[in-house]
């Protein structure tokens, strides 16, 4: 009897079964949510945590993920909100929006105005700065996360942007890294005290002109010790 070859070789089916898969860094309270186990079921590995912030790490990107009903309740009761700026901290963020299938999102039975949450989305993407994902259920949510594990992430130095800064730029770009401090705030403060060095020496009475109730925050962190 002749010997039948077999035309898939072993070698090439063991070195798949051999790669592996990216490991995603879950907040502990997701352990028994259907997008965790659509996950394992997808053949990623897990690692439950407890997150401050976020409830997905996915390489650099970190996911905020909400029901459809969770996000017109945190809509309501603002905790949202502070999610979301505690999502700044990350560079690469995600709301990710699930459950369009099972629940109407734009509806007046949870007591907000349709136009309230289309309001509310628009300044997500605009003020926040927060792309959003909209999934049909917890199985479009775990091959979104899938195919965002599978992308290759850049590993940028904190300070990219000072390279094609002018002088003036990067006065005001390290003015900016204090809290509650924006463009024209930063603007503001080099206009009227000249020098960074003026600025950090300033009275907290002289920072309130322009900075207001902030101006104790920042003269705390000023002289905080490291």
């Amino acid at each position: 009897m002749k010997e039948i070859f077999n035309i898939f070789p072993k070698e090439k089916t063991d070195k798949r079964k051999q790669i592996t898969q990216p490991k995603i860094i879950a907040d502990y309270r997701e352990k028994n949510c259907l997008v965790a186990s659509e996950l394992i079921h997808l053949g990623l590995e897990i690692e439950f945590k407890e997150l401050k912030v976020a409830d997905y790490l996915v390489k650099d990107i970190a996911i905020e993920r909400k029901t459809v009903s969770d996000f017109i309740t945190s809509m309501i009761n603002k905790r949202l909100l502070n999610q979301l700026e505690e999502l700044q901290q990350y560079e690469n963020k995600l709301l990710i929006i699930e459950g369009l299938d099972e629940q109407e999102l734009y509806t007046d039975s949870g007591g907000v105005h349709p136009n309230a949450v289309r309001g509310f989305l628009l300044s997500i993407l605009l003020k926040h700065k927060i792309p959003i994902i909209f999934t049909k259920n917890s199985e479009d949510t775990a091959k979104f996360i899938l195919i965002l594990s599978k992308k290759k992430s850049k590993e940028l130095p904190l300070n990219i942007k000072k390279k094609s800064l002018n002088k003036k730029e990067r006065l005001q770009f390290i003015l900016e890294g204090f809290p509650g401090i924006g463009p024209k705030t930063a603007k503001k403060l080099l206009e009227k005290f000249k020098t960074i060095k003026n600025v950090i020496n300033a009275s907290e009475e002289e920072l309130k002109e322009i900075l207001g109730k902030k101006a104790e925050i920042i003269k705390n962190i000023i002289e905080t010790n490291y």
